[in-house]
């Protein structure tokens, strides 16, 4: 099922989300303009396991940053027009309630820590993998799962694509973040972490990170579990 919208208002402006969206479709250009040097970007600035452990250092040449900056900018760099669509979706319709439930400095620190650790969900497990990590999905991962705890009975407006018979529908959020986590679980148990592909791993800890941590980045003021309002 692919989430379109929500019905959830909030009060706050999402400036966060928006600069955070616009940051990686700037990133996501510049990517494009370096042509056959982007590989050797990604290799630069992705999250490389290998190098985040000291077991594979980058030639100097590719090692323009620390190697503990990579977890941060791997966050912003995408792998293609789908990649880079299907996470900024997602970070649009439900970044500005999260942002709204905690405020904008938090926001942004709940989001960064959310990324840190999707990234070690995934390079913990296969401490030797030269693949490098990149992509915003991790921490995005964090906002859902801070989501779920925050506005589990708000409705999400989803596409569900069955050809001939697809069809709209609101479903409470729980449902499409519930079913999403599930199935982040379960490709992340088939996965191989060593290989190429999705870094399902990192989703799913990027959701429990953004679960464990919305009690603490919250505004006092905000309850968890909080019940849809009668019509």
């Amino acid at each position: 099922m692919i989430p379109l919208r929500d019905d959830n208002p909030t009060t706050l402006k999402p400036v966060i989300t928006v600069g955070l969206i616009a940051l990686c479709t700037l990133a996501f250009f510049w990517q494009l303009s370096l042509g056959v040097r982007a590989e050797a970007m990604i290799q630069a600035l992705g999250a490389v396991p290998a190098t985040l452990f000291g077991k594979q250092p980058l030639p100097p040449e590719l090692a323009p940053l620390p190697a503990a900056l990579t977890v941060v900018t791997s966050m912003f760099l995408h792998g293609g027009w789908m990649h880079l669509i299907g996470n900024m979706l997602y970070l649009w319709i439900f970044g500005n309630n999260v942002e709204d439930a905690m405020g904008h400095a938090r926001f942004v620190v709940f989001y960064l820590l959310c990324g840190v650790a999707a990234v070690l969900a995934q390079a913990v497990p296969a401490p030797s993998s030269t693949i490098p990590m990149i992509g915003a999905s991790g921490a995005i991962s964090g906002v859902l799962g801070a989501y779920l705890l925050l506005y589990p009975h708000a409705r999400v407006l989803v596409l569900i694509p069955l050809g001939y018979f697809s069809r709209m529908m609101y479903l409470p959020a729980m449902v499409v973040l519930g079913f999403w986590f599930l199935l982040q679980l379960l490709s992340t148990v088939l996965a191989d972490p060593n290989q190429p592909g999705i870094a399902f791993g990192a989703h799913a800890g990027g959701f429990v990170a953004g679960m464990l941590l919305i009690p603490l980045f919250k505004r006092r003021a905000v309850r968890l579990f909080r019940p849809r309002p009668l019509p």
